[in-house]
């Protein structure tokens, strides 16, 4: 993949200078969805799928962009003068707001680059394409400039250039597992503190499988600024009754004692998943420590269940891959995964039933949705690299 990149890159920005060659990985959420901006627990890994990237310095303040997954766009020229997100700059907008932020942040970035990708994550599966373009750029930069960035830091500049730049509320989950990513390791992540510790992934005789929609969806234009609005109004309701500063601060039993102070009884269908979805994810991580899968992927069923009927961001196609998962014996826990309304579904299968698993699930699919439904078998890798 190095030699092809870097073959590709002189062909269409030249020879001279030095090239150098990059990687940064996808990521899949196994438990704790919606949880990241209201300030629960989130437990992703790395994947060993994700976004290559050539990279060089220019002597001007030209950005050169080019993507092998988009060749039909060809050269999308830009300027460090010019930092300012445009509808026809298409996925350009991911690196041009990575450089933004560190501009706003106070870091120097003497001059222009000339960057190109190939990613082969799913686009629009909601493995997070857009967040490994965000540290791969900023990984990128950090390296060619020489920044001195943590990986950790790297992960804020890239929510913030997609809150900012991109107009997307997402929480810092995405680009945390991403920036911190270690082979064969989930992270659980406090998201209120940035606390963080690495749970090793024991699935002994089981592996993740990834089953991606092919129904496309963008999380600018879903439906998923309006829920983080819903949940931020259902917490000022509670705040009136009790003192607490995010959803992911009570337990089940407190929601339950303050839920009447969320007077619309959608917005508290929306808390009561923030609450419950953060309370599974701690027992999640803690069953996998107790080498517990069996309850591990229980939770995650439960998971998708809240996430379908008291988020409501699952839709048909989430939910047909998921109840058709259920079905196949051998499958531990599946569940959606990412923002919804489209993209992917994880689940943990026994090794011997994946075949059958891909056979019949994908079928069901079909002819339920009149399209063919992908599936991976991924693997856990680490985070963001020089190759």
């Amino acid at each position: 993949m190095k030699e092809k990149i870097y073959k590709r890159f002189q062909e269409i920005f030249g020879a001279e200078g030095e090239i150098g060659i990059y990687f940064a990985p996808g990521r899949v959420n196994l438990i704790g969805e919606h949880t990241d901006y209201n300030g629960g627990h989130v437990f992703p890994c790395a994947l060993t799928i994700g976004t290559y990237g050539a990279a060089r310095r220019r002597k001007d303040n030209k950005l050169r962009f080019y993507s092998m997954n988009f060749e039909h766009l060809n050269v999308i020229e830009s300027s460090l003068d010019d930092l300012k997100p445009r509808r026809n700059a298409g996925w350009t907008n991911y690196p041009k707001g990575v450089i933004w932020a560190m501009k706003q942040k106070g870091y120097d970035i003497p001059c222009g680059i000339d960057l190109m990708l190939f990613g082969n994550i799913p686009n629009g599966s909601g493995l997070s394409s857009s967040a490994s373009v965000e540290i791969l750029t900023g990984y990128v930069l950090n390296d060619l400039f020489d920044l001195g960035i943590s990986n950790q830091d790297l992960a804020l500049l890239g929510q913030f250039s997609e809150n900012n730049f991109n107009g997307v509320n997402c929480g810092i989950m995405d680009q945390f597992a991403i920036a911190m990513g270690k082979k064969d390791q989930a992270i659980f992540l406090d998201t209120s503190d940035l606390s963080y510790e690495y749970a090793p992934i024991r699935l002994k005789g089981a592996s993740i499988v990834i089953s991606c929609s092919n129904k496309k969806r963008g999380l600018g234009d879903s439906k998923y600024n309006e829920r983080r609005v819903e949940c931020e109004k259902a917490l000022q309701e509670i705040q009136k009754v009790k003192n607490i500063e995010s959803l992911g601060q009570l337990t089940e039993e407190q929601f339950e004692s303050v839920k009447d102070a969320v007077k619309d009884t959608t917005r508290r269908r929306r808390a009561r998943h923030a609450v419950y979805e953060n309370q599974r994810t701690i027992k999640a991580v803690q069953a996998l420590k107790e080498n517990d899968i069996g309850l591990f992927g229980k939770l995650m069923n439960e998971s998708h269940i809240s996430l379908r009927d008291d988020y409501e961001v699952t839709g048909t196609e989430l939910d047909t891959l998921v109840e058709e998962a259920w079905k196949v014996e051998g499958v531990l826990g599946s569940r959606m995964t990412g923002a919804g309304f489209g993209g992917c579904t994880v689940s943990i299968v026994k090794d011997e039933a994946v075949d059958t698993f891909i056979r019949q699930v994908g079928k069901a699919y079909r002819a339920a949705i009149d399209y063919k439904a992908d599936f991976y078998a991924v693997q856990i890798g680490d985070g963001p690299r020089k190759l």
